[in-house]
């Protein structure tokens, strides 16, 4: 694709925006220009908006039945599978993530999402029938799209996570205004492409990139019915007042710090294998990432070898090197911040166990060394805080008590994991924890099961049959006797 993208897409169209503005894209592997993205403004979020509405509202999408919805759906992941190489390279390029994590992440999983989503709507009634309690007669229960929905979603897995709102929404029967990140501009347009050739009727799904204002135009616009958000706290908690005070539903997913409790009779291997994605994914870039690991004292010092040979044994390098297993971050201001945790880290008295500066020979790009530090006070800064790169915390506890008080004392409750040889203890300790989701001898989230968070990591659920849902409200027909 042409990587000097000049146009938006709205109404089954492409638009040449109303701002003039441009975002420039840079590789974060090279340091070099890579490409450009429109910046849309209010007129291009009204069009927008007033797209959906429309095709809410009037058309095929607005008559379409669940099965009509689901062929769309499943037409949609073909279109997407066929793009499969140019997304998973043109995602590598924009953010620096390792082309087959890239593949999986933007191809593979947006697909099963698509198809399970299909699945849903094909398989959900629409309605369902009570008998009454205080009247002679029976009400009708049914489930109605809610409307138009502003989505908004970040860079880090773009594809997978705006299919985590736009699947649901579109088996509910809404429409949707999809404001990508700027840094991943560029593969919302692919995205597109795949949508045009399934056929998506006009206005169903629109895209407009833009800053940060854009995505408070969208999130402001009087006739958007819902905003799906996935970002930073501080932009949820934003966007949170704005929905309030227009009582406009919202489902915020935010950031976690979340913990991987090893008990005294885990097994070592399954712990490493699961941690050496779990805990430094995406060069750390993962908001359900288990960044904080609680391992008992009798086993803290082979626990945190391990993980220091785990964060040693990963291949720091470009992205699109199939043997790479850890690219850069997304931009310089990142590398920066994560380099602030760094050094606050070290000045907080933590054990730098290994890692901590640029990787050797890497003279260009946004790379930082994954690093593994001990010794970490859970009140710290590096204890509590998301630093959103490669940085783990490794903290001691002297019983299962206190690493479960540990695991919750946090402001976040996004995901976790227990690793022991007992199932089923295991599942007893991890509901003890407070999170979202979690994990026994394994962490991932699962198409198929709701994720989300608890306290600062968010409101309401995405994933599972549930995340419909989110999109759909319900309204009582009651029907009398006779």
């Amino acid at each position: 694709m042409d990587l000097e993208q000049k146009t938006i897409f709205v109404d089954g169209q492409w638009r040449v925006p109303s701002s003039g503005r441009t975002i420039e894209l840079v590789n974060p592997t090279t340091e070099e220009r890579l490409g450009s993205a429109p910046w849309g403004d209010e007129d291009d979020v009204d069009s927008a908006v007033a797209a959906a509405r429309r095709a809410f509202r009037e058309g095929p999408w607005a008559d379409s039945s669940a099965t009509e919805r689901a062929d769309v759906l499943d037409r949609l992941a073909d279109e997407v599978e066929k793009r499969g190489d140019e997304l998973a390279s043109l995602v590598a390029r924009e953010i620096g993530q390792p082309l087959e994590f890239s593949r999986f992440y933007n191809v593979t999983a947006p697909v099963g999402v698509l198809r399970f989503y299909a699945g849903v709507a094909r398989e959900r009634p629409s309605e369902e029938v009570r008998p009454a309690v205080f009247w002679p007669g029976h009400t009708v229960v049914r489930r109605e799209a809610l409307g138009v929905v502003g989505i908004i979603v970040p860079w880090n897995y773009p594809q997978v996570l705006a299919m985590m709102k736009i699947a649901p929404a579109l088996a509910a029967g809404c429409t949707a205004v999809v404001k990508p990140a700027a840094e991943s501009s560029l593969d919302a347009c692919l995205l597109v492409e795949a949508a045009e050739a399934a056929g998506l009727p006009a206005g169903v799904l629109n895209v407009v990139p833009g800053g940060r204002d854009t995505g408070e135009l969208l999130v402001r616009h009087a006739d958007v019915d819902k905003i799906a958000f996935t970002g930073s706290p501080v932009a949820g908690r934003r966007i949170a007042a704005l929905c309030g005070e227009l009582l406009r539903p919202v489902s915020l997913e935010l950031g976690g710090k979340s913990a991987a409790v090893i008990l005294e009779d885990a097994d070592l291997d399954t712990v490493i294998d699961n941690l050496t994605g779990m805990s430094f994914m995406n060069s750390g870039q993962t908001c359900f990432l288990l960044s904080r690991v609680l391992a008992p004292r009798t086993r803290y010092d082979e626990v945190v070898d391990a993980l220091a040979e785990i964060a040693r044994d990963l291949i720091v390098g470009d992205p699109l090197d199939p043997g790479t297993t850890t690219g850069p971050l997304v931009s310089e201001r990142q590398r920066e911040r994560v380099e602030g945790y760094i050094a606050v880290g070290r000045a907080d008295g933590a054990r730098l166990v290994t890692g901590g500066g640029r990787p050797a020979g890497l003279d260009r790009g946004y790379f930082v060394e994954p690093t593994v530090f001990a010794d970490v006070d859970n009140s710290s800064r590096l204890g509590r805080e998301e630093v959103f790169g490669p940085v783990v915390a490794v903290m001691p506890y002297h019983d299962e008590d206190e690493a479960v008080a540990l695991a919750n004392d946090s402001d976040y409750g996004l995901g976790g994991a227990v690793y022991t040889t007992d199932i089923a203890h295991g599942q007893d300790v991890a509901r003890r924890i407070e999170t979202g989701t979690i994990g026994i001898n394994f962490y991932a989230p699962d198409a198929n099961a709701p994720y989300g968070g608890a306290k600062t990591s968010g409101l309401g659920r995405e994933y599972g049959p549930e995340a419909v849902d989110t999109f759909q409200g319900v309204k009582s027909i009651f029907v009398p006797a006779g």
